[in-house]
């Protein structure tokens, strides 16, 4: 990369929530942003829930009433990815975590956005080396990781592959910065970087001892709570998170590592099979109203 870019116009590929939150917060911070789903539906839903979420903000005096409006007025939602990309200074991509479908995002990408443009994968789990060269500019690719719900949380991963340059790390992490965000770089990919890896230490221990009959679900929440000061506890964590969401990263892990260790867990496999997933669904380790 040649020269820093001058980042003045975002595009976010993925219309779900972790995607349409992620384009929210760039437009807060004052980038023309768009939102790229292949599937208009999902951008409508995607903009009604944008629209009721700044509305409870603004009620609520977390965001001034001028400044939401202003938003929404720098957000354009598109189904046509060759009108949406030539604009772009920086892409976020946000779809579903398969590789064969990250890799053809990356590719489009790379053909349709500027030569300048730095293009991340929000990934959790993959690499950004895994995209790399199908965008045909490795150095200008790095994960954005950004944490749900991305409206809210503070901390941002940026993660570098072997070949991102310096000026891409640097450009992502300014960016993160100015989204109100706080980014911690990881020199080097590893399955689940660092949050999920935390949280997955914690949650399998938590699994361990339910399991194991030592407590209750309800009493190792407690604990984490009481006694380590975590504002949730790790069941309250994975239902919060998604138990579809906790089981794809597991999958992914393993899939990665090949670790039994990192296998996914037969009593969250069951839940979702059950198609309880958590806070999002009304049930999962717990019931909600």
């Amino acid at each position: 990369m040649a020269a820093r870019p001058t980042i003045t116009t975002i595009l976010v590929v993925g219309a779900g929530a972790m995607g349409s939150q992620i384009a929210m917060t760039a437009a807060l911070a004052g980038y023309a942003t768009t939102v790229h789903d292949v599937s208009r539906t999902q951008l409508d839903d995607a903009a009604a829930a944008l629209r009721t979420r700044t509305d409870k903000m603004v009620q609520s005096g977390k965001l001034a009433a001028g400044d939401a409006e202003a938003a929404h007025a720098r957000l354009l939602f598109s189904t046509d990815l060759g009108t949406a990309a030539p604009s772009a200074d920086f892409v976020i991509e946000a779809a579903t975590e398969r590789l064969d479908i990250k890799r053809h995002i990356f590719a489009t990408l790379g053909h349709l956005t500027p030569r300048h443009a730095i293009l991340a994968t929000n990934s959790s789990t993959l690499g950004s080396s895994k995209v790399a060269e199908a965008s045909g500019r490795p150095a200008q690719v790095c994960n954005m990781h950004f944490f749900n719900p991305a409206l809210v949380m503070e901390c941002v991963e940026v993660v570098r592959h072997p070949d991102t340059s310096q000026d891409t790390v640097d450009v992502t992490m300014a960016l993160a910065r100015r989204m109100g965000k706080s980014p911690v770089l990881i020199n080097r990919e590893i399955p689940g970087f660092v949050a999920n890896r935390l949280m997955g230490a914690v949650q399998k221990e938590a699994l361990a001892l339910l399991t194991g009959g030592v407590a209750t679900k309800e009493d190792i929440d407690a604990t984490a709570k009481k006694a380590l000061r975590h504002p949730m506890g790790p069941f309250e964590l994975m239902d919060l998170v998604g138990l579809d969401v906790i089981d794809d990263i597991a999958r992914a892990t393993h899939a990665e590592t090949g670790d039994p260790a990192d296998a996914p867990n037969e009593l969250i496999s069951a839940l979702v099979k059950d198609g309880r997933l958590g806070r999002k669904t009304g049930t999962g380790w717990y019931t909600y109203a």
